[in-house]
């Protein structure tokens, strides 16, 4: 068990909890703007009925985790108990505080900011807000969905039912706030430096490979195929690098053969020597 990993989990889920309470209590509901998700349905129960919005989360988010437990890690399960009952008790604590903004689309602008730092620590972490978030795993785990673009989906599904509530105006700031959110998770949970999977097929292939090696420090695979109009067999050489590493791969290539094709695809995890540990859930 490796202790000061979970230490750091446990931190990053506890502070993505604190700043999403805090991003729907400062901006959400002051603004009458609705929300995605489990949250956007407590808020809307909040502005019918004056519920607890911390209460009412966590009993919603309970039941859905009881649903879909089964389709989430051991791990993953009981991180997302910690942050539910973390973010039910920071919605409670910081229910009265307030902030002197009154522009509605800054706020949603900030609160999407906020609230997408927040879940984006919690997922990065391993862990999700249940909700529609376990929705978007389920498709990023079977569909091979982006997560962040999953939990839009979902969340923009009851943002929308919110329409009769807050009306049309408040529904567009939404939208906006939702999409914001949305961005900034997925700048949480990629990062600063993405990684690219380059495959390039070349007649030149060992020499790009060796220069690869030597003056890059990075591992190549080399896959076999062949041309399929001419049948002619081919080396394939497949390389995964960081976004500014492309510049130094495409000088290397271009100096050893020209006529290289080559292409580049995004990556959205990449686990392994040289990269991120695979740990053990």
């Amino acid at each position: 068990m490796n202790i000061t990993k979970y230490g750091k989990d446990m931190a990053f889920i506890i502070l993505g909890a604190f700043l999403f309470a805090l991003g729907v209590n400062l901006f959400v509901i002051p603004n009458d703007f609705g929300e995605g998700g489990v949250t956007g349905i407590t808020i809307i129960l909040y502005y019918l009925f004056a519920w607890s919005p911390g209460l009412t989360n966590l009993i919603l988010n309970s039941i859905l985790l009881v649903i879909g437990y089964r389709f989430l890690s051991k791990l993953t399960t009981v991180y997302t108990i910690i942050a539910v009952v973390f973010n039910s008790l920071f919605l409670h604590l910081t229910e009265s505080w307030s902030i002197d903004a009154h522009e509605p689309l800054v706020n949603a602008i900030f609160g999407g900011i906020i609230i997408g730092v927040g879940i984006g620590l919690i997922v990065r972490a391993g862990g999700t807000t249940a909700g529609t978030v376990i929705l978007a795993r389920i498709a990023n785990k079977y569909l091979d969905w982006n997560i962040s673009y999953a939990l839009l989906f979902f969340d923009l599904i009851v943002a929308l039912s919110s329409y009769f509530i807050i009306g049309a105006e408040k529904l567009m700031i939404t939208i906006i706030m939702l999409f914001m959110g949305t961005k900034t998770m997925e700048f949480v949970i990629e990062g600063l430096n993405p990684k690219k999977a380059i495959t390039i097929i070349s007649k030149e292939q060992d020499h790009i490979a060796e220069q690869v090696n030597v003056i890059m420090d990075r591992g190549v695979t080399v896959l076999s195929g062949h041309g399929y109009y001419t049948k002619s067999p081919a080396q394939i050489l497949y390389i995964v690098i960081s976004r500014q590493e492309i510049p130094m791969l495409k000088k290397i290539v271009k100096s050893t053969d020209p006529n290289a094709f080559i292409t580049i695809h995004d990556v959205r995890d990449v686990f392994g020597k040289g990269f991120i540990e695979l740990s053990k859930e």
